[in-house]
């Protein structure tokens, strides 16, 4: 398998990721919101959860998957080695998450339909993903969803950075960052049809059929996926689509736009200038830097917002 040393995350992240990164920060009220998620719902919590109720990966427990784990992190040059956990949950799917103390998690269900090699993509893309430091924004946008759904315009006076458009640029964000976390995957694997494969079990594999489930056709699906742009109507729906218009965000970009954007630049000269060991090494990778661009009228705002946020909270918690 190739490797990477020094490999700086901006040699490889989408402009689109670098594009929707920009905007989220722009939306009034992201500031504040940093700094009292880091403050206040860091990764700890989730952290004593994983150890209680997940099985940590390591050199005894899970040898082989810790070997394809420990390899990907030294071929994307990842500074500090994160936790790997497994989990029991028939749902394919992983994730990452953490800054200080970042965490990669692979469900059962994954493990159980997906081949070793296959494995090898999916760790190397949520590598790709803590390469990126997108896991302090991927929690920040989880919590901020689920925040909504549960108290409403209470919670960190949501209710008006929802009208700002937040949640949707956080939405907006998220599908782009799985742009980065791909070309992660591609350049740990070097084997294109192997990661398109990957992403269409993924997608709806099943052990079963499995030797009826044809890659060169889920290719012409996404083909016919990217011919559906010819009709601007279509567009407006897959916006509409994508934000909430059947009553559901979508957090990841459709499998078969995936495939087309990954398919363009395993193509593309930078792609094969990283190949050749010409690309951008580490110099600072970056967290959630937040600025204090708010006007102070906003930031008085926000804060009042949360202290009455807080005293709901405690007035709940009395009556309970």
């Amino acid at each position: 398998m190739p490797t990477y040393p020094g490999i700086s995350s901006e040699a490889f992240k989408h402009p689109l990721d670098y594009q929707a990164e920009t905007a989220l920060r722009r939306v009034p009220g992201f500031d504040l919101l940093a700094k009292n998620f880091v403050e206040y719902f860091h990764e700890r919590p989730w952290l004593i959860n994983l150890l209680g109720n997940s099985i940590q990966v390591g050199p005894r427990q899970y040898s082989t998957l810790y070997g394809i784990f420990r390899e990907c992190v030294r071929d994307l040059s990842v500074t500090h080695e994160p936790k790997l956990f497994v989990t029991q949950n028939p749902q394919v799917n992983s994730f990452s998450l953490g800054r200080d103390h970042p965490c990669l998690v692979v469900h059962s269900g994954l493990l159980d339909l997906l081949n070793e090699a296959e494995t090898r993509t999916v760790i190397a893309h949520e590598l790709g993903h803590i390469k990126c430091d997108h896991s302090v924004l991927s929690q920040m946008a989880v919590w901020a969803m689920q925040a909504t759904q549960f108290l409403g315009d209470v919670t960190f006076g949501l209710g008006n950075i929802l009208s700002s458009g937040l949640i949707v640029a956080f939405y907006e964000w998220r599908r782009k960052a799985e742009l980065s976390a791909d070309r992660a995957a591609l350049l740990v694997m070097d084997d294109l049809e192997l990661v398109m494969r990957t992403m269409m079990k993924v997608a709806g594999g099943v052990q079963k059929y499995a030797h009826e489930c044809s890659l060169d056709e889920f290719i012409r699906q996404s083909e016919e996926y990217q011919e559906l742009d010819r009709d601007e109507l279509n567009q407006v729906y897959k916006f509409l689509i994508y934000n909430g218009g059947q009553g559901v965000f979508f957090s990841h970009p459709f499998p078969v736009e995936r495939l087309h954007y990954l398919q363009e630049w395993e193509r593309s000269e930078q792609y094969r200038q990283i190949r050749q060991g010409n690309y951008k090494n580490v110099t600072r990778e970056g967290s959630v830097n937040v600025s204090t661009s708010d006007s102070e009228n906003e930031i008085e705002t926000l804060q009042r917002q949360i202290r009455d946020l807080e005293e709901k909270i405690a007035r709940v918690k009395r009556q309970s």
